[in-house]
């Protein structure tokens, strides 16, 4: 299987609704950026590529492709960092495409700046603006080391409509790391309310190679816990959790063990887990008054 492939994973994902302006996708982002620098990795060691399918579909009315399958010709375009274009022959036939007008395509997508883009489009393109106005937001938020213009993300999901992003580790080993960008006509599809919506998936399965390569998984086989709370009776419980509260609020990580025990196991835990100290309540301590 691909490496940063699984059957089965676990996804953050987050979205924020009702913001049509780019300044959801800055904040997006920023979000990004933020759990990577959380993580110990630094923007030399990823990168989020950016794009607008607004740039594409503009590019697909330009060399005739009609609106009704502009969805369809960016899944193929989606492809292309896969298969070279003749590989795609029969699909592109199917939708009824000149492999010349596909060609055509490509050949602008070729273009690497959105300077080239706005010379090509005019500076009032939609999707230029929105590209200027994010790279904009991107230096306010101090991550513009992070992000790059990159015409050749698309992403291959239907609903995107605007600005489209992917997260990448710059030596190019694994997939994408992350990925996301707008789709304002989605809810509205399904029966919804016309809401603007923005959102990016954060998959585990690429994240932890890339920890993994760079030695920065953390070791969660011995969890920072102070210590371990330990009630030798179920009528002391109460009693030792209140001591407990009085601990995690002083900043103290506690385990507090809320199962029926045998005080071997309780110390074979906390032994496993390099938990230093072990805090026991029994009858003797309770009724001498020696916890407070």
């Amino acid at each position: 299987m691909t490496r940063g492939r699984r059957r089965e994973h676990y996804q953050w994902n987050m979205d924020i609704f009702g913001v049509g302006g780019v300044e959801a996708e800055a904040e997006l982002l920023s979000a990004i950026v933020f759990s990577f620098e959380r993580m110990g990795i630094s923007a030399k060691d990823v990168g989020i590529k950016i794009n607008s399918r607004k740039l594409l579909n503009d590019l697909m009315m330009r060399v005739g492709i009609p609106s009704d399958k502009w969805v369809a010709t960016c899944v193929l375009v989606d492809k292309l960092d896969k298969v070279e274009l003749v590989a795609l022959t029969k699909e592109i036939n199917e939708l009824g495409l000149s492999m010349s007008t596909m060609e055509e395509l490509v050949s602008l997508l070729q273009l690497r700046t959105i300077e080239e883009y706005a010379a090509q489009l005019g500076e009032d393109a939609e999707g230029v603006r929105d590209i200027r106005r994010l790279f904009a937001l991107a230096e306010a938020y101090d991550i513009r080391d992070w992000v790059e213009f990159d015409p050749s993300v698309v992403r291959g999901l239907a609903y995107y409509t605007g600005i489209v992003f992917e997260g990448f580790d710059r030596s190019r080993e694994l997939r994408a790391i992350c990925g996301g960008g707008r789709y304002d006509k989605l809810l509205e599809s399904i029966g919804g309310d016309a809401v603007p919506a923005v959102g990016f998936g954060f998959g585990d399965a690429v994240i932890v190679e890339l920890l993994k390569s760079k030695n920065l998984l953390p070791n969660f086989a011995h969890p920072n816990i102070d210590c371990i709370a330990y009630a030798m009776t179920d009528g002391l419980r109460g009693k030792l959790m209140q001591e407990v509260q009085k601990l995690r609020r002083r900043g103290i990580a506690v385990d507090a063990i809320l199962e029926e025990k045998k005080p071997k196991w309780v110390f074979q835990r906390a032994d496993k887990a390099k938990i230093p100290y072990v805090v026991i309540l029994g009858e003797d301590e309770d009724q001498q008054g020696l916890v407070s």
